[in-house]
């Protein structure tokens, strides 16, 4: 299953000068190892892959002398391979559980640009946050590796003929044949129930079918849950869970506005401020900011005290809420929940694209645009539903207040244009 990221990893290799270490981020089980392991498969003469978690023998090669000769002389010694300049691809992998490791990178890149290091780890921004590793800063290109778009998911079904068409539709806006409208709603319905989790898509290309989906992608939860406990105290492990656990019902309300009061009674920002931090920067979930203002920057704008919190994949958050397939593809269920779907999925595309997250409600009214997206010196209101109702009050207060060049409505609407504002079907969201 081919990783649009890949892109980039290629033109990092093909790099004449300055290449760095790379250091990919990325959630667990989003195909992070299996990534660079099939990369050097690919695109190089051998592969040398380091696992810290499960070779913690090798950890001792780090203490110590961080010089590339002597590291590279102790693992050519141990895997019994050479490592050739821009021949070999060496890969630190689960880094996070060797600090020193990390710190090697800034050597690779002074001493040895020659030598191709690419580096993972799941919790890696949690350990480099709340553990205070010495960050490279400076020496390493830095990547994050999100779950499956719906593009890539279209790409694993073979259906690459849909990509094409959603593309050229949406560069011209011509209307989309009725029939690959309706095909093209049904795949993302079924997307929004099995995810972007390769594992999980990679079950349902097997079996042809949906009814596992859910075991799959709980195990996916019970992993991110017990490493709450692996990589936090006691204390605040039992917050992060609370933390996390909370979130179903906080984007099945009305308003999605987090609210500490629905983890446990008593609960405030005092308490749970780090568990929140430590979601977000594992991957786990997806921060989505309030700001009071939709002029640029944005950044300048925001309201630190009100947020969102999304699951980093669609699908886990139907797993998580227990949903069928059939509540998904039969459209059964509520309106509130069906839009809580809707904006995970747009959250989470938006953010794999390398957008910030921000949503913007008016002091005065009631007025709320679900994103705001800053792009090319513009701030751009996006409104989503869930299905092909089109509500205009909060864009119109937003667009009588900030005058945005362009406003974009997506929904399950095929592509046009009404009143100034533009209609994106959902199923095209992966190219904004």
């Amino acid at each position: 299953m081919k990783r649009l990221i890949e892109d980039d990893l290629l033109q990092w290799k093909q790099k004449k000068n300055d290449r760095m270490p790379l250091l990919l981020y990325g959630a667990r089980q989003v195909g992070k190892t299996w990534l660079l392991q099939d990369f050097g498969k690919r695109h190089y003469q051998n592969s040398v892959y380091v696992n810290f978690e499960r070779m913690s023998v090798l950890k001792d090669y780090f203490e110590g002398d961080l010089s590339p000769d002597r590291l590279l002389g102790l693992l050519e010694a141990y895997f019994q391979t050479k490592i050739h300049p821009g021949k070999t691809l060496l890969i630190f992998d689960e880094i996070q559980a060797c600090e020193r490791a990390l710190t090697s990178l800034k050597y690779f890149c002074e001493d040895a640009p020659d030598i191709h290091v690419a580096a993972a780890g799941s919790l890696l921004g949690v350990a480099v946050h709340r553990q205070h590793f010495s960050f490279p800063v400076g020496k390493v290109l830095t990547k994050t590796l999100y779950p499956f778009r719906f593009d890539e998911f279209l790409s694993a079904l073979s259906r690459d003929d849909l990509v094409k068409v959603i593309r050229e539709h949406f560069a011209d806006g011509s209307q989309m044949p009725k029939a690959t409208h309706a095909e093209l709603r049904y795949l993302l319905k079924t997307y929004l129930f099995v995810g972007g989790m390769p594992a999980v898509i990679r079950k349902y290309l097997e079996e042809e079918s949906l009814i596992n989906i859910p075991e799959m992608q709980g195990m996916i939860l019970d992993a991110y849950t017990a490493d709450m406990s692996k990589y936090a105290t006691e204390g605040e492990s039992t917050r992060i869970r609370g933390a996390f656990h909370s979130l179903p019902a906080q984007l099945a309300k009305e308003n999605r506005k987090f609210q500490y009061k629905l983890i446990r009674k008593g609960a405030t920002a005092g308490l749970f401020g780090d568990s929140i931090f430590w979601l977000v920067q594992s991957g786990v979930v997806l921060q989505c900011g309030r700001v009071t203002r939709g002029e640029m920057p944005l950044a300048a704008h925001r309201d630190l005290s009100a947020f969102k919190l999304y699951f980093s994949d669609v699908g886990l958050l139907s797993a998580k809420c227990g949903i069928q397939p059939e509540n998904i593809l039969q459209d059964a269920l509520s309106d509130a929940f069906r839009g809580a779907l809707t904006e995970n999925f747009l959250a989470q595309t938006l953010r794999t694209n390398g957008y910030e997250l921000y949503y913007w409600t008016s002091d005065k009214t009631q007025a709320e645009v679900d994103f705001v997206i800053q792009k090319e010196g513009c701030a751009i209101p996006l409104e989503v539903k869930s299905g092909e109702r089109f509500h205009a009050r909060s864009l119109s207060q937003y667009r009588k207040n900030y005058h945005p060049e362009l406003i974009l409505h997506l929904s399950d609407r095929n592509f046009g244009e009404t009143d100034g504002v533009r209609s994106v079907p959902l199923y095209a969201a992966h190219l904004l």
